[in-house]
C-alpha cells in the first residue's frame, strides 16, 4: 500500500523536510500496522531534523517518536491486538506518517475516554517524567522538586506524578503568560526564568531543601539549580533547550559558544558537596522493551487524568506545527492530526 510521510534526505535543516509518498509493506509476524490518527511533537524531533541529535539515523529518515491510531493490520504472531483497536505507541523515529508498521510491544491500548490527540500526547512524556522522577530521582513524599518547562508535556505530567507522591513542586516557565496554567495544574510555586531567576527560586523554595531537579534547559539555569541543590540532592538531565534555535538551520558559531560555555562539574567537588547529577536519553532505552513496558504500566497505574493538548494542527500543516513548537510559545502538547 502507499502511505504519506514527512521525510528528510539529510538532517540539518527544516528546509529538507518534505511530504512524500512511498510504499509500505505488510507488517511482519510480530508487528502491527497502524492507521495513524495523531502525532505528538517532541524536542527530539527538532534536534533530529537540525542534525543535532546523536541518535538520528544516517541518510533518509522519517522523524517522530509517538503516535496514536487504530490497528489496520496484524502480523500472524500478534495475539494481543485485533483490527480496529484504538492504540497509542512509541517508535524510534518514523511517526510522521499516516500509516506505519511497528513491533506490537511498543503499542499500548488507548483508554476509552481518551481522544487520539490525548493518546499521542502521553507515551513519551509519561515515560520520561516517571523515569526521571522515580527510577533515577528517587522522589519521596517530603521532597521539593523543581520542574523546568513546567507548562510543557513532560512538565505537566511530572507535576501530576510528583503531587500524587506528596512532593512540593516548583515549576519554571519562559514567560509570565504561562503562569496561569501552572496555577490550574496545582503547582505549589511557579517562577519565570528571567534575570532574577536565582532570587525568585530561593523565595519559591521558602526555606525548604531543594531535593530534586528535572533539568531540560542547561546553561546558567543548570548552574543556578545546582548551586541551590541541597546535600544529597539530585539533578536528572533529560534535555538541553538552551541549544535549541528557532532557525531553519542551526547557527554553528552560537552552538559552539554555548558548547564551550556549558556547565562543567568536578567530581571531587561533587563528592564534597554530596550532590548528584544523572542524565538519560529515552531513545536509548528503546531496545529495553520489557523495561519500557514496565515503566509504562507503572504510569498507567497512577490513574492520571488525560494529558493537556495545547495545540492541534492538520497533517498538511506539519511545518506550521513545527514552527510554533520550536518557538517556545506553546503550552501543553503540540499535536498533528492525521
Amino acid at each position: 500500500m502507499n502511505r504519506s510521510v514527512y521525510s528528510l534526505k539529510k538532517a540539518g535543516s527544516f528546509k529538507n523536510l518534505h511530504l512524500t509518498t512511498e510504499n509500505l509493506a505488510d507488517p511482519q509476524k510480530d508487528e502491527v500496522q497502524i492507521s495513524v490518527k495523531a502525532i505528538g511533537l517532541n524536542f527530539a524531533d527538532i534536534f533530529a531534523i537540525q542534525g543535532l541529535y546523536s541518535a538520528t539515523p544516517k541518510g533518509i529518515f522519517i522523524p517522530g517518536l509517538e503516535f496514536s491510531g487504530m490497528i489496520h493490520k496484524v502480523g500472524k504472531d500478534v495475539t494481543d491486538y485485533k483490527i480496529g483497536d484504538r492504540v497509542m505507541g512509541v517508535t524510534r523515529f518514523g511517526a510522521y506518517a499516516d500509516f506505519l508498521n511497528i513491533d506490537a510491544d511498543y503499542v499500548f491500548r488507548l483508554p476509552e475516554d481518551w481522544s487520539f490527540s490525548e493518546g499521542a500526547a502521553f507515551p513519551v512524556q509519561a515515560i520520561t517524567a516517571y523515569y526521571a522522577l522515580f527510577n533515577l530521582g528517587d522522589l519521596r513524599a517530603s521532597d521539593t522538586v523543581l520542574i523546568h518547562s513546567a507548562a510543557g508535556g513532560v512538565g505537566l505530567l511530572a507535576n501530576r506524578l510528583a503531587k500524587k507522591a506528596g512532593a512540593y513542586t516548583i515549576g519554571t516557565v519562559s514567560s509570565v503568560e504561562k503562569i496561569e496554567l501552572l496555577k490550574k495544574e496545582n503547582y505549589d510555586a511557579y517562577i519565570v526564568r528571567d534575570k532574577n531567576f536565582e532570587n525568585n527560586l530561593q523565595q519559591a523554595i521558602k526555606g525548604r531543601e531543594l531535593n530534586l531537579i528535572l533539568e531540560c534547559i542547561g546553561g546558567e539555569i543548570f548552574k543556578t539549580g545546582y548551586k541551590l541543590l541541597t546535600p544529597m540532592g539530585r539533578i536528572v538531565v533529560y534535555g538541553a533547550a538552551t541549544f535549541a534555535q528557532n532557525l531553519n538551520s542551526p547557527n554553528p558559531l552560537k552552538l559552539l559558544w554555548k558548547y564551550l560555555n556549558r556547565p562543567v562539574l568536578d567530581p571531587l567537588k561533587m563528592m564534597s558537596e554530596n550532590k548528584s547529577v544523572m542524565a538519560f536519553n529515552l531513545i536509548w532505552l528503546y531496545d529495553k522493551k520489557a523495561f519500557l513496558k514496565s515503566v509504562f504500566r507503572e504510569v498507567v497505574n497512577q490513574n492520571l487524568q488525560q494529558p493537556l493538548v495545547g495545540h492541534e494542527f492538520e497533517f498538511k500543516n506539519m511545518m506550521q506545527a513545527l514552527e510554533l513548537f520550536r518557538s517556545g510559545k506553546t503550552s501543553g502538547k503540540v499535536i498533528v492530526k492525521v
